[in-house]
């Protein structure tokens, strides 16, 4: 009965079901959250809230496939609870629906690399798991030089670079405990990659929504 009952968990169908689920209220709470705390204002208007949660999902997921359509399954879900919220909210403006679609295509572009960065960091082989590990700590770090850079948040840029330091540090340890054996590249990688989100949004991100 247990085998019967965990196949059926793992069916295309529910664990695809279960990550748009997760992702229509991730993205419901973080419209609702808007506002209520400073903290929580940037915590939850912040790409990286999105993304990390696409790689836990990934990490949770046993197939590697499933994990990089539910990647790109949750981005768009969570879009899609977002701007329901806001619609709902009457806060949804006139350049609302081509944020929507900027936001949609970032979460087709990143949603399935950042579900295969959490599925391989869990279950994949060998030292791609360390760059896995980089590619989700990267998207913290890169919003830090965002905040800090970009928008001069340097009190909120440096909560990020901490945040994204101790996620790099924890991500590099688990590695190393489960014998990566360049667990280190983790931790190399994550700065350049942080870098390399920074001047992507900025470069591309940042442009798209200007046009809307």
């Amino acid at each position: 009965m247990a085998t019967v009952t965990t196949s059926r968990r793992d069916t295309p169908v529910t664990v695809l079901a279960a990550t748009a689920a997760f992702g229509l209220l991730l993205g419901w709470a973080t419209y609702g959250l808007h506002g209520t705390t400073p903290l929580l204002e940037r915590a939850t208007n912040s790409a990286s809230t999105w993304i990390i949660w696409t790689a836990v999902a990934g990490a949770l997921i046993r197939a590697r496939q499933l994990a990089v359509w539910g990647g790109a399954l949750m981005m768009l879900a969570t879009c899609g609870g977002y701007y329901t919220a806001s619609t709902l909210g009457d806060t949804f403006g006139a350049g609302g629906l081509g944020a929507a679609a900027v936001w949609s295509v970032a979460g087709l572009a990143g949603g399935p690399l950042l579900g295969w960065a959490g599925w391989t960091v869990r279950h994949g082989r060998g030292d791609v798991r360390a760059v896995a590990g980089a590619v989700i700590t990267m998207v913290v770090l890169g919003e830090a030089l965002w905040l800090g850079l970009a928008l001069h948040y340097w009190g909120e840029a440096v909560v990020f670079l901490a945040v994204g330091a101790l996620l790099t540090t924890l991500l590099t340890v688990y590695l190393a405990r489960a014998g990566v054996h360049r667990y280190w590249l983790c931790a190399v990688l994550a700065p350049v990659g942080g870098l390399a989100f920074y001047l992507a949004e900025k470069g591309i991100l940042n442009g798209l929504l200007g046009s809307v």
